[in-house]
Parts: structure tokens; sequence; C-alpha cells
């Protein structure tokens, strides 16, 4: 399943770059990174994360929720959306999301 990831900074950027690169992303086995942006001012960043179980994203806060605020969105992508939506195919969801 896909996450979009939405994370504001409650410390400054410097900050949260600062463990990234001391300690990089922290992420639990079978969590997987596909992609984010950085809002122009730099005080959010999207980030789309795909995991079979939602568990460990949940896990994955938990090393930053002191220094970044989060909403987690589980998303589609739009050609499987528009599949959905117009019943054409069914997307499973995997256990645990």
């Amino acid at each position: 399943m896909l996450y979009m990831v939405i994370e504001t900074f409650i410390a400054d950027a410097d900050v949260v770059y600062a463990r990234f690169n001391e300690k990089g992303r922290m992420l639990p086995d079978g969590l997987a990174y596909v992609n984010s942006w950085v809002s122009e001012d730099r005080t959010v960043c999207y980030q789309i994360m795909e995991t079979p179980d939602r568990a460990l994203l949940d896990e994955w806060i938990t090393r930053w929720n002191d220094i970044v605020s989060f909403e987690v969105v589980p998303v589609h992508q739009s050609a499987d959306a528009q599949k959905l939506i117009l019943g054409m195919e069914q997307v499973s969801t995997p256990p645990g999301t």
C-alpha cells in the first residue's frame, strides 16, 4: 500500500536534516521510501512511502515525532483509482493496512 506522508517540521529544518545526515531515514525492514518533495520555505515535506503493514509506518514515525509532526493518507496511483471508481478492477489491500 502507498501512503502520502505529510511532515511538518516542528524543529527548524536544519535540525531535521542534521538527524537525517547522522542516522539516515531510520526505516524499519518492510517500509520503503519512494520519493519526496519539500516546500519552498523548507517547513513541510511530502513523502510517498510503501509498505504492506501500516504498523511499520507508525514505528518509523516514532523515530521522528519529536521534531516532525505527521499526517498519513493512504493513496492509490491515479490509474488504479480510476479503475476502482469505474469498477473495472479490484485493487486488493494487503493485510495490516
